[in-house]
Order: structure tokens, then sequence, then C-alpha cells
């Protein structure tokens, strides 16, 4: 038995109360479903910038009205404390997604940015340390690795950021560094590689690069890859990016005060992920026969991207169960289903 299943067993025994910020967007709302399964009792916060209540009902169905009982959602904004510390009483575990991703974003709104994933992710910190939470994990970022060139990438080594985006995570990892240091507060920062998968919005201008394709192959509409298509990136599946936290959030001390990667060890290049989205349509009775259309490199993007995962394997006995193509597989089955 691995360590999740075992932890996700003792947790089904003892269950704890957890708070998840930006519990309405794309990861919150897979840790939601997957804690509430699990028949954890659950707080959520969201204030809609970017989630949305669709993903919640979606989440209503498919666990029991005993299990969504056991969730209490507040709308509100990690930009005012006050609401940080309303949803973090009482509460044992906390998983901070809130964020304003998107480094194309960050380069056009700078300021908005800044507030939610500086600002925001202080005031959470405050309050959480406040009520003396027994962990908080948060949702860090591959972004942090900045310039730096080697393959692949690993914790300790990083270069110069190259978008606002990136800077707002970086400050993240050293507030939370400071606070372990004054406070004695410990924390566990997951530095996410392009997490995709359902309840990942397609649509709007930030959309991510997974969902955004596969809509637009399921509606015959062209499809635009940023370069020549051999930028690569180590896409990582959501239910990887849930194990992982659940690990990070029910970690011994030893293994906290530490960010970890959050990935699954590959790379896959925009050219294969493009083939590999076609492929799967594919196979669902969804025939794509247009070739991508090339466009300039985007402001602010790494060329390449490749995690080292052999941090977390080793302090938090993390395995990622999904790979690239059965990952893909899932996805668009999702899409499709959504979609009809």
């Amino acid at each position: 038995m691995s360590q999740y299943q075992t932890v996700c067993e003792q947790l089904q025994q003892a269950p704890k109360t957890w708070l998840i910020t930006g519990v309405a967007g794309f990861i919150g709302s897979n840790l939601l479903e997957t804690l509430l399964k699990l028949n954890q009792n659950v707080v959520g916060l969201d204030n809609f910038a970017t989630g949305h209540q669709h993903n919640l009902d979606e989440v209503q169905n498919l666990v029991s009205a005993e299990q969504w009982a056991n969730f209490k959602f507040y709308e509100g904004d990690i930009r005012n404390l006050e609401d940080c510390q309303k949803a973090c009483a009482n509460v044992d575990y906390v998983l901070h997604q809130a964020a304003l991703g998107s480094v194309p974003r960050s380069i056009a709104d700078p300021i908005t940015t800044n507030a939610a994933n500086i600002t925001g992710f202080l005031n959470m910190l405050t309050a959480a340390r406040d009520a003396e939470v027994k962990s908080f994990t948060y949702a860090a970022s591959s972004s942090t690795y900045g310039d730096h060139p080697a393959l692949p990438k690993v914790e300790e080594n990083i270069g110069k950021p190259l978008s606002p985006y990136a800077v707002t995570k970086y400050v993240n990892e050293l507030y939370a560094e400071v606070f372990a240091r004054t406070y004695g507060f410990k924390t566990i920062g997951l530095r996410y590689f392009n997490v995709f998968g359902k309840r990942q919005d397609p649509n709007g201008a930030y959309a991510a690069v997974i969902p955004k394709w596969t809509a637009a192959m399921i509606a015959g509409d062209d499809v635009f890859i940023n370069g020549d298509g051999e930028t690569s990136r180590d896409f990582c599946f959501i239910e990887n990016t849930v194990q992982a936290n659940i690990l990070a959030a029910t970690a011994n001390d030893e293994a906290k005060n530490q960010v970890y990667n959050v990935a699954v060890g590959d790379r896959t290049t925009l050219n294969d992920l493009f083939n590999a989205i076609k492929a799967a349509l594919n196979e669902n009775g969804v025939t794509y026969t247009k070739e991508p259309v090339y466009r300039d490199f985007r402001a602010g993007d790494v060329r390449h991207s490749q995690a080292s995962i052999e941090k977390i394997k080793s302090f938090l006995d993390y395995q990622p169960n999904y790979k690239i193509g059965s990952g893909i597989e899932l996805a668009v089955s999702w899409y499709l289903a959504e979609n009809n």
C-alpha cells in the first residue's frame, strides 16, 4: 500500500477539518471532491474572480448528500484579512490555492496580480498562524525557476524571474521562510508544473493550453501554437497534484519548511501535445483535420521546463500515478462530456 493510500485510510478513520482557498477553481474543486469523498469536513473560500459556481455544483453531484453537508462555503477575498480569519477558525489543515495565475495576465496587470498573490498570501499566512492550524500547504509555481537553464529543475537552484507572476510566487516562498524563522510557523510550498485535468476552464484570454486546444479541436477551430512548437513542459495531471497536497498537509515536521516540485518528471513538446490531444479526440469519435497555426513566441515564457521529483518522492513518498498520456485521455473524455 502506498503512503497516499495509507494517509487516505487514516483520514477516513479520523476526519479532519480542511480549508481550501480558491475552492471554486480548477485545483481547488478537485481537492474539494477528493476530501469530501474521504468524509472530511471542508471549509471553502472563493471570490469567484477565476473560480466558478458550476465547479462547486459539479462536485455536489459527484458526492453523497451526507458528504456535501460536510462542506461550508464562504464567499470572500483573500485580500481581506477578516475573510481569511473567518475561514481559518477551527481548521486543522490549510490548502492555499487562491491566486491569480497566468504569466500574460501578470504582464498586462501586475498590480492586481500582486494584490492577490502577495497581499492575499500574507493575509492567509497571518490568519493561519494566528488560528494555530496544524499545517499550511500553499501553491507555489515552477515559474520561480525563471531563467535558470538547467534541466531537470531542482528545488535549490532558481534563476531570475521572467514575469510579475513569477515574482509573486517567489515572494510567497520568502514569506513562508521568514514566518518559519520568526514565528516557528511551518509550511510546505508545492511548485506546480503545468497542472491539467477536469474542470480546468477552456475559456477566457488566459486559459491554459490543454483545455484551450481541446475546446478548439472539438469546435473545429484553429489551434494556435506560440513559437515553433518545440517548447516543452512537464504536464502534470490533476490527480497527481491532489495527492501531493494531501501528503504535504499530513506530513511530519521533518518534511516541512520546504518547497517541492509537483510534476511527473518528464517533458512534452507542444507539437507532441497537439498530436496527443488530436489522437485522444479521434479515439472518442471526434476527427480534427487542421494543422496548428504557428505564431510568435510569448513574452515571459521559458523555453523548456522539466522537474526533478526526487525530493518530493523522498520526503513525502509522492508517486505520480498518471503520466501525460493517461491524463490526456481522462481530460479529453471530461471535456467531451461537458460539450454534449
